[in-house]
């Protein structure tokens, strides 16, 4: 057996999720991650499919959709494609009942996502996933749960931080005043720069 085989083989006989793909109804990837080895050109291909087999979908037609070695599983929510890949022998009905448990994560987190909340906070809409999902498996379902856990990180990281730092500007570095506005932060001291009265 050839190690593409042996991958293929491996990828199929996996229980839980391959990859997620969160895209717009333009083609525009939010997120992505692979759960499964796969190479550069392979994740390429799996973009590619999504894009020509996916996006063009009318809203009443089916969920699932097999290729080769694995299926998707895709949901959409507003102007998001939520695209799961999974062995041909993974029940869909409770693929589809996962991605939606993912959804309500990140609107409990976002107060209703949107697809600017994961172009901006990325970090944020990953470490919901990571909670939830270890190696493609759904590890925690209890949303306050997962919640309660990115708080608590959360928290953490703010601790560590130097005193009087915010944290959260630190983040925004590279963002425009306008997009942090959109996000809900206020702007923050950066570079060490502070105000007179501080």
């Amino acid at each position: 057996m050839t190690d593409i085989e042996t991958t293929n083989a491996m990828r199929s006989n996996s229980i839980g999720w391959q990859f997620i793909i969160l895209m717009s109804r333009q083609g525009k990837v939010r997120l992505s991650e692979f759960f499964s080895s796969y190479t550069e050109s392979e994740k390429r291909r799996v973009l590619r499919d999504i894009a020509i087999d996916i996006l063009p979908r009318q809203p009443k037609m089916c969920n699932i959709i097999e290729k080769g070695e694995y299926k998707f599983v895709y949901r959409r929510y507003a102007s998001l494609y939520f695209v799961v890949g999974v062995p041909l022998h993974m029940n869909e009905l409770l693929v589809l009942e996962q991605i939606h448990l993912f959804v309500e994560a990140l609107d409990g987190y976002f107060n209703s996502v949107c697809e600017l909340d994961l172009v901006f906070s990325l970090h944020k809409s990953l470490s919901i996933l990571f909670e939830m999902f270890v190696g493609g498996m759904l590890c925690e379902s209890n949303k306050r749960d997962v919640l309660r856990s990115i708080v608590e990180a959360e928290s953490l990281v703010e601790q560590m931080g130097k005193a009087g730092e915010d944290t959260a500007s630190q983040l925004d570095d590279g963002l425009s005043l306008q997009e942090q506005f959109q996000l809900g932060r206020k702007p923050g001291r950066r570079n060490g720069n502070k105000s007179a009265g501080h």
